[in-house]
């Protein structure tokens, strides 16, 4: 997967909330007293965070971006007012070498906090505390079972794990765990290391394809509402503590902020009701079941097809207009707003009638009226902005406000001395003070006062759920994860250790 850049806006200004105030506000911090990684970031302008993409940590479900890892990242973002960048990687070994190689600044997957991992990264504070626990299938007729015949048909006794093999993540703290527990028990345990997380492997224990792996407990236990089958009770590990890696240096005020900030969030009920939705809510299994679940459907939303076909007129990515739809509608297709726009598009009546659409008569419809308008900007804007990624935030900016008013801005910005064909810190700007008489009165402006702050958040915000659906949903069509147990047919890539 590859970078991408979250912009962290209005909709994230609620902020944390705490006991008190409502707020958690950094201490008061001169930038010429910070030592080098902090100011670097600060000087940046964005911190830039590697993350995972599993049911608890990053994914998408309804159109949304969701996840523990990502609602924290962004919730230390917003306290450091920084933009945020993520890279997701779900290969630890690739995240420590993107960490050790200086492209990010934190890790947050999730590490277990271990004396071999603290050799070669600094840890923060632990964010959380979990078990390890041994993932296994129980028997077919396990319901019609007596609770003492069921446990006797599973692996209660860790010496019962000597001869079993045993999946788990390649370069995982549950190697280490395994090997020591081995030699706990006297006896061999084969390891199987693959290159998949442990989400994909209890998977494959659910389904049959391989009878055992280790998992976080946390994990397990989301997983085990929509994996019934499962069983997680057998723990191979005691407590340890869960926390996010920075590079190992001589000191880190980066490591001493988010130390003070991780210390106070964790109090506070903000991140008591973030862990509750992660991590003990029984919705779990509602929401991996659902269609729009994108980890294991790769679908935003019913109207996906419909979606692809359209966004080919436009020649856009059809997750970039998935997310416009979003923003307008949260895919309702009933939807009618204050200002009577209509439909999954939210396209005023009027405006359907000038291509000769009834905006109100189907979805498809609807979109159809969209799609043209959309068609009719971007002819608009093609010769006045050369540069593609520059026009798109001009069309979308448009898509909302009008025209009219764009061009409005386009009009101060190059009177000002600013560059007409720029968006931030350009155009956006003008177009948030056409809400000023000073401005909206000047003799360039023909449309007159515009309220500009929605139109401005409203092409930030597309644009960044749409680097959120890049990386996790497909651009054609969603691959499922398989894997083949069988050992002749094993590839180089799993290595089998005792």
């Amino acid at each position: 997967m590859g970078k991408i850049t979250i912009f962290i806006t209005a909709i994230l200004a609620a902020g944390l909330i705490s006991c008190t105030d409502g707020k958690i506000h950094p201490p008061e911090t001169d930038p010429s007293n910070l030592s080098s990684d902090l100011e670097i970031i600060r000087q940046r302008g964005k911190l830039i965070a590697i993350t995972d993409i599993n049911s608890t940590n990053y994914f998408v479900y309804k159109g949304e971006p969701m996840g523990f890892h990502y609602e924290l990242l962004n919730d230390f973002a917003d306290y450091l007012g920084l933009d945020l960048e993520l890279i997701t990687e779900n290969q630890l070994d690739k995240a420590c070498d993107l960490l050790q190689d200086g492209k990010a600044d934190i890790i947050a997957i999730g590490l277990t906090v271990n004396s071999a991992r603290k050799k070669k990264i600094l840890f923060t504070e632990p964010i959380l505390q979990t078990r390890q626990v041994l993932i296994q299938r129980k028997p077919r007729n396990w319901r019609s079972l007596t609770a003492a015949a069921l446990e006797r048909q599973l692996v209660r006794n860790q010496l019962d794990l000597a001869n079993k093999t045993v999946f788990v993540q390649e370069n995982s703290a549950y190697i280490n765990r395994l090997r020591a527990l081995s030699n706990e028990i006297g006896d061999t345990i084969g390891i199987v290391e693959v290159p998949y997380n442990s989400e994909e492997l209890i998977r494959f224990v659910a389904n049959g394809e391989i009878e055992y792996t280790i998992s976080d407990e946390n994990v397990a236990m989301v997983n085990s509402t929509y994996y019934p089958d499962i069983d997680i009770s057998t723990p191979v590990s005691f407590p340890q503590n869960i926390a996010w890696g920075l590079k190992k240096r001589e000191s880190s005020d980066l490591l001493n902020e988010l130390n003070h900030w991780l210390s106070t969030y964790k109090e506070t009920r903000r991140y008591r009701a973030m862990y509750a939705k992660y991590f003990r809510n029984s919705r779990s299994n509602y929401m991996v079941k659902s269609d729009y679940y994108s980890l294991s459907t790769g679908k935003i939303s019913r109207w996906d097809d419909m979606i692809k076909r359209a966004s080919r007129e436009i020649e856009w990515d059809w997750r970039l207009l998935a997310s416009l739809i979003y923003q307008e509608s949260r895919f309702d297709p009933d939807v009618e707003s204050w200002a009577g726009a209509y439909g999954l598009m939210q396209v005023m009546p009027p405006t359907g009638e000038k291509f000769g659409i009834d905006v109100k008569s189907s979805p498809a419809s609807n979109m159809r009226a969209g799609i043209l308008y959309i068609n009719w900007l971007k002819t608009m804007f093609e010769n006045k902005i050369p540069e593609e990624n520059e026009r798109l935030k001009f069309i979308l900016a448009s898509y909302n406000a009008g025209p009219g008013h764009v061009l409005d801005a386009m009009k101060l910005a190059e009177k000002n001395g600013m560059d007409p064909r720029k968006w931030e810190d350009n155009v956006a700007v003008w177009l948030l003070k056409k809400s000023d008489p000073v401005y909206y009165k000047d003799a360039v402006v023909k449309n007159g006062y515009f309220k500009g702050t929605e139109s401005v958040n409203y092409v930030t915000q597309i644009l960044e759920r749409y680097e959120h659906y890049k990386n996790i949903i497909s651009g054609e069509n969603s691959i499922r994860l398989t894997m083949n147990t069988d050992q002749d047919s094993r590839d180089n890539s799993l290595r089998i250790s005792n």
